[in-house]
């Protein structure tokens, strides 16, 4: 799975008379809050769009609505869903938050909603014991690096990368290697606030 990237895509279904080339309006106000389990199919559908990100099951997303929310973000535009982010706490690491799949919309970009996600994230109560981030990144994908090494600024903290999960254990012919990013380390409830990428 291409985890931690930060692609973009449209979700369906679009507001009526839009098509997947409407840019959101500048004055569309972007709000941020834990997902839903009526919000599966969206993300689904937005990582579907990217053309990009490794496409899981449905069932996963309506999972990650239900048992992941804490840990997860959405950005919604209105009535539509813009961005998301699902990560977890890996249950036999401790002080871990592990940032799974990054999508945003298209129409979204420009405006930092993937770093003020990372914030969000970051500064829940859920994630007052984490002391670290982690995420996997493919060495081509430069725009998931950059935010990534944004935040870790943000925060003060050092980024190491090390062997994740090399190509050859994906069942696909071609698939790059996904690098881990190890952002660390983070001072639970002291998370910095700021700008976004």
């Amino acid at each position: 799975m291409h985890i931690g990237r930060s692609y973009v895509s449209h979700p369906d279904p679009l507001p009526e008379g839009t098509t997947t080339e409407d840019p959101l309006p500048t004055s569309a106000e972007v709000a941020l809050r834990s997902p839903l389990e009526a919000d599966g199919a969206r993300m689904w559908r937005l990582v579907r769009e990217s053309g990009v990100l490794d496409r899981n099951s449905a069932y996963l997303y309506l999972l990650i609505g239900a048992h992941f929310r804490d840990t997860s973000v959405v950005a919604t535009a209105g009535d539509r869903l813009v961005g998301f982010i699902s990560g977890y706490l890996p249950p036999t690491r401790p002080g871990v938050l592990f940032i799974w799949q990054v999508a945003v919309d298209a129409a979204a970009r420009g405006r930092g909603i993937a770093g003020r996600m990372l914030d969000d994230l970051i500064a829940r109560p859920a994630c007052a014991g984490v002391t670290a981030m982690e995420t996997t990144v493919t060495p081509s994908n430069g725009a998931s690096r950059a935010m990534f090494a944004s935040f870790a600024r943000r925060n003060g903290a050092a980024i190491d990368e090390t062997a994740g999960f090399t190509g050859g254990l994906f069942p696909a012919d071609i698939h790059e290697d996904e690098r881990l990013l190890r952002i660390g380390p983070l001072v639970g409830g002291t998370h910095v606030r700021g700008e976004s990428v």
